[in-house]
């Protein structure tokens, strides 16, 4: 295990942006697999194959967009707003969820429609953002006092990359919901 926490530390502090988009991109791909394991035993559908284009797409957007964003964001974020005092706990909390988040999730939105090949590239997100917006508060803002109060910096794409994994099942979830749009 010591090992592995080793080549981990070495890998971030070496080279952060592909560890960490590698890292997120595994952690969005075992989530949607997740996610489509949990509906077929849950809502007791007929067993059938693993949707592979879903999980493909999932582990785009992990390892292409959202991966190298969240480690361009975070690191950003830590030089803007350094240390862990209560005040600057407090701020990085309210950017992170209010200015950063929301952009983050038309950018997840747009990215799937975009590989969906969906017409109207912002007819889902219009009618999802209210709700996965509000569900993201409730679940990241908990979260995010952890990441800032308590983990190092090099270690900050990792945990949220593990809390992701809880969040994306959320938010794969909330893109399956159907919208009037759709039906």
């Amino acid at each position: 295990m010591n090992a592995i926490r080793g080549f981990l530390r070495r890998s971030l502090e070496k080279h952060p942006l592909i560890t960490n988009s590698v890292i997120y991109g595994t952690l969005c791909t075992a989530a949607e697999l997740s996610q489509q394991t949990l509906t077929k035993k849950v809502l007791n559908e007929v067993p059938r194959p693993i949707e592979c284009d879903i999980v493909c797409r999932y582990s785009f957007y992990g390892t292409f967009v959202g991966g190298p964003v969240l480690s361009v964001w975070y690191r950003f974020l830590d030089k803007m707003c350094p240390g862990t005092a209560p005040k600057i706990l407090v701020k990085k909390l309210l950017v992170d969820q209010f200015v950063f988040t929301p952009q983050l999730l038309v950018l997840f939105y747009i990215t799937m429609s975009i590989l969906e090949r969906k017409q109207d590239l912002l007819e889902e997100c219009k009618y999802k953002f209210s709700k996965t917006f509000q569900t993201s508060c409730l679940f990241w803002i908990p979260a995010q006092t952890v990441n800032f109060a308590l983990i190092p910096s090099v270690y900050r794409v990792t945990y949220i990359s593990c809390c992701s994994f809880a969040w994306i099942n959320i938010l794969c979830w909330l893109k399956r919901e159907e919208s009037s749009i759709e039906q």
